[in-house]
């Protein structure tokens, strides 16, 4: 592609907002997708997306803006998850599927009874290009900005807590309210990865890259850093393909991610 086309496409308003958008989601689901595969819960971002799914139907439904219904929704049950998961003794997968399941099929309920707004659901499940509105990035990018900023400001405690939990109480912090931020963190990031990624897609997004980097990195910060140089160059891939192709973007971003993981595999990894 000559230059001047390269430029005229990416100075395209739509994709402007689509590369704006999925820069964002690229960072956040790579520094949460390395906690959680270190901690061993990284399905629950595929458990909160069918989460997303009801909520967008019902909300659908209802005749409510999908967001409105689907941010709180999806941050309430991962809050409950992890209560599940600490209170109810139940072990993470336990929990996860079971607020899963339910949750599609309340969705799946929900959207049959319904008519004149599948495509708009299907929309949401699997992710589109063309749904992101100018409003879509200003509420991404203020929720992205509140994603990274909490990330860092308390680095070094997620680190302990995802690390060690015993050495982390064992100095003084409350390891439980960290395990609650990082659901809250995660359920905000799978619900900016609705709309363009779908949300039975955006788990997929958080685990490959961070899988990847395990393999590459030896240290907690190398591992993100790689996870999200991984994760930028997934989207841009995926996005490359999808605009050239026409093919679904989520799909295509989550085809790139798997890519790198593959080819990671070819190489002994380097993590301890």
């Amino acid at each position: 592609m000559p230059v001047n086309e390269f430029f005229a496409v990416v100075s395209n308003p739509l994709i402007a907002r689509a590369l704006i958008v999925g820069a964002l989601i690229s960072l956040c689901a790579a520094m949460l997708g390395v906690v959680l595969v270190l901690k061993r819960f990284a399905l629950i971002g595929h458990g909160l997306g069918e989460v997303g799914f009801a909520a967008v139907a019902i909300a659908m439904a209802a005749g409510v803006a999908p967001m409105a219904v689907a941010i709180p929704a999806v941050v309430a049950a991962g809050i409950f998850i992890m209560w599940l998961n600490e209170r109810a003794h139940t072990g993470g997968d336990a929990a996860i599927g079971m607020v899963a399941t339910a949750a599609l099929a309340v969705g799946v309920l929900v959207s049959s009874l319904s008519s004149g707004f599948k495509n708009d659901v299907y929309n949401y499940m699997f992710g589109s290009l063309y749904g992101i509105s100018e409003g879509d990035v200003w509420l991404s990018a203020a929720l992205s900005g509140v994603v990274i900023a909490l990330f860092l400001l308390f680095f070094h405690r997620i680190f302990a807590v995802t690390y060690d939990e015993i050495h982390a109480r064992a100095t003084g912090i409350n390891v439980r309210f960290y395990h609650f931020m990082i659901s809250f963190l995660t359920a905000v990031t799978v619900v900016l990865g609705m709309r363009m990624m779908g949300a039975m897609l955006i788990s997929s997004f958080i685990i490959f890259p961070a899988m990847t980097a395990r393999r590459l990195a030896r240290s907690f910060k190398g591992m993100i850093a790689a996870a999200a140089g991984i994760s930028l160059l997934s989207f841009a891939l995926g996005m490359a393909a999808s605009y050239l192709f026409d093919l679904p973007t989520g799909a295509s971003v989550v085809c790139a991610s798997l890519l790198f993981l593959l080819l990671s595999l070819l190489r002994p990894s380097r993590a301890r």
